[in-house]
């Protein structure tokens, strides 16, 4: 195909803006699907995304469109995710266009994620074209935005289009300004083959399929490709394009996007942000790759049952095939067995991971409370970083211990910020800046130790803004901090994947939430179960499981005190004994409840 007819975008914005909408009006105008087939967020393959109604993998698809010069244009149409935590998936989309729609909520306006998606944009040199979306509702406020698009982000509001991704209001105007917008692609078919790898997928039937841009030469079937970065070879059965389903072709060029399968079966050769290049002229250089992502949150996963232990690791395989921004390594636990250590992007990446592994591989699994990586340093002049409570050295040892800090943007009506503030003082924050963006919004910015943001600081924003602050954060560092192990002990006995590192200001509450949840969550047994929190040898808080008790007194139909009390006394020693080689069971359910921290 003529590569001044191809138009590659991806579609950026903050979450809940309507990209996954719009994306469902460019396939039903490209007339690529039967009425019949098609439903609401056609993009977002998993159960998952629909549920939560979030897209949280970047798809890809081509749409033929005749536009009104009476070409066939082809529109290559990559979606994004808007949570903060996929920012790396946003990364991967971009790098395989020329152009970008900001969509932008016409009640909404510009939100904290829209500035950085846009900022991410215009580092790759994309052409970026606003869209202001939903002005078909009563709230909606166009003339408001265009100023925001002007003045926030410096844009030309005079090419922003107003749409409706909803009712289909100004799909047509969007789509004719998209081809007169965006440029063509460059690239020569004639030069050796040079393709990005921004995705992949696993066929448990033809094993790896390869999601790719084509920036240089040709792919066909029977050419012998190479991978840049571990110098594997092997031969092309199948290229194609998206278009919903794999569609076969003869050949993608230079321009192109699509995938190509080469009966890859060992998973690790496949690697996103990696060069495919053909094995006999090869490129002289490799593009570019994405940035390497680095994780913030650490977690363990464990199989509740020990000989799902292969499963897990071919699952976790699987998982780290389409998406690249998962850590992990062999890790084991007295409680538990053995696990794998996990690094996130976020507490909303961690859950998808728990979720996908569940659903998609049929696993039951158990995860350790979350944790963000510490920097100790020794008395020795020594240093290293920490994530697993189980490794935190004798406190002795230690001269100094940091923790990440953030510098988060929240983006708020004014009429929340003194809520907010106070929040961000909860959690140990220290304003940096205040600028009133207009008379309605302000963009406040705080520095945050990470690991208070973990946990519920996002839902908490949401609740007290009403849904209309919005949350953008970027690691800048490390600070020293008093860092601790909280243990937790269960009937004595202390419980390895309980373990926590906290700040010490934040352990007492810590382990007080932690005790009250898991004396809701532990079965009572036949004795009394003390559930202590422990700081090295000081017990600082605690809660008691009462045991369950017989009545032996039932058949004492009156007489002497003393045959009751007897008989308590038979059963006291008997509890007792019973304490003793006891063993308190640890249901599921007692590991997760841990890592919520809400007070219900």
């Amino acid at each position: 195909m003529n590569r001044s007819l191809i138009r590659n975008f991806c579609i950026i914005a903050h979450i809940d803006h309507g990209k996954s909408t719009l994306a469902d009006r460019f396939i039903q105008r490209a007339n690529i699907i039967a009425a019949r087939d098609f439903h609401d967020q056609l993009l977002d393959s998993m159960d998952i995304e629909r549920e939560r109604g979030i897209t949280i993998k970047s798809q890809a698809i081509s749409m033929p469109y005749t536009a009104k010069d009476g070409n066939t244009y082809i529109l290559n149409l990559v979606d994004t995710p808007g949570h903060v935590d996929f920012t790396y998936e946003v990364s991967r989309a971009i790098s395989s266009c020329e152009g970008a729609l900001l969509v932008i909520d016409a009640s909404q306006g510009v939100e904290a994620q829209t500035l950085s998606n846009m900022f991410l944009a215009l580092e790759h040199n994309l052409e970026i074209i606003p869209v202001i979306n939903k002005i078909d509702l009563a709230a909606a406020d166009v003339e408001s935005v265009k100023k925001q698009i002007d003045h926030d982000l410096g844009l030309d509001s005079d090419i922003a289009f107003p749409i409706s991704a909803k009712n289909g209001t100004g799909i047509e105007e969007l789509m004719e300004g998209m081809i007169s917008l965006i440029p063509a692609p460059l690239g020569d078919e004639k030069n050796p083959l040079k393709a990005l790898i921004f995705d992949s997928h696993y066929d448990p039937y033809r094993g790896v399929v390869v999601h790719i841009r084509v920036f240089e030469g040709s792919i066909k079937k029977n050419q012998e490709i190479r991978f840049w970065w571990n110098d594997s070879a092997y031969v092309v059965e199948e290229v194609g394009i998206f278009q919903i389903q794999l569609k076969k072709t003869e050949i993608l060029r230079a321009g192109d996007v699509g995938y190509f399968i080469a009966g890859i079966k060992t998973i690790s050769d496949t690697r996103v942000g990696d060069t495919v290049t053909d094995n006999t002229h090869p490129c002289d250089a490799p593009l570019q790759g994405f940035r390497e992502v680095k994780p913030v949150v650490f977690s363990s996963i464990y199989p509740v049952d020990a000989n799902d232990y292969e499963e897990l690791t071919t699952a976790l395989e699987k998982l780290k095939l389409n998406d690249a921004s998962l850590v992990y390594e062999k890790d084991s636990s007295a409680a538990l067995g053995f696990g794998y250590r996990c690094g996130f992007l976020g507490l909303l990446h961690l859950e998808i991971i728990q979720e996908r592994i569940e659903r998609e591989y049929g696993l039951s699994i158990v995860l350790t409370a979350p944790s963000v990586r510490y920097r100790i340093l020794y008395n020795n002049g020594t240093e290293s970083f920490l994530d697993n409570p189980l490794e935190f050295p004798d406190p002795g040892l230690i001269d100094t211990s940091a923790e990440p800090y953030i510098r988060a943007s929240v983006i708020t009506p004014t009429e929340y910020l003194g809520n907010i503030m106070t929040l961000c003082l909860e959690k140990r924050g220290v304003q940096q800046n205040l600028t009133y963006l207009d008379e309605k919004r302000v963009e406040v910015i705080y520095e945050l130790p990470l690991a208070e943001v973990l946990f519920d600081f996002y839902d908490k924003l949401k609740s007290i803004s009403r849904g209309y602050a919005s949350f953008d954060y970027e690691i800048i560092g490390y600070q020293d901090t008093k860092l601790v192990k909280l243990d937790i002990l269960v009937n004595g006995k202390p419980v390895d994947a309980l373990s926590q590192l906290v700040f010490e200001g934040n352990a007492y509450a810590r382990s007080r939430q932690i005790c009250k949840k898991l004396s809701q969550e532990i079965p009572r047994h036949q004795f009394k179960i003390p559930i202590q929190g422990a700081i090295g040898s000081t017990i600082i808080a605690r809660e008691t499981i009462s045991a369950l008790r017989k009545d032996v007194t039932a058949k004492c139909y009156g007489g002497d005190i003393t045959r009751k009390r007897k008989l308590l006394e038979k059963q006291k020693e008997g509890k007792k004994r019973m304490k003793m080689v006891g063993n308190v069971e640890l249901p599921q359910s007692a590991f997760l409840s841990v890592l919520k921290t809400d007070d219900d």
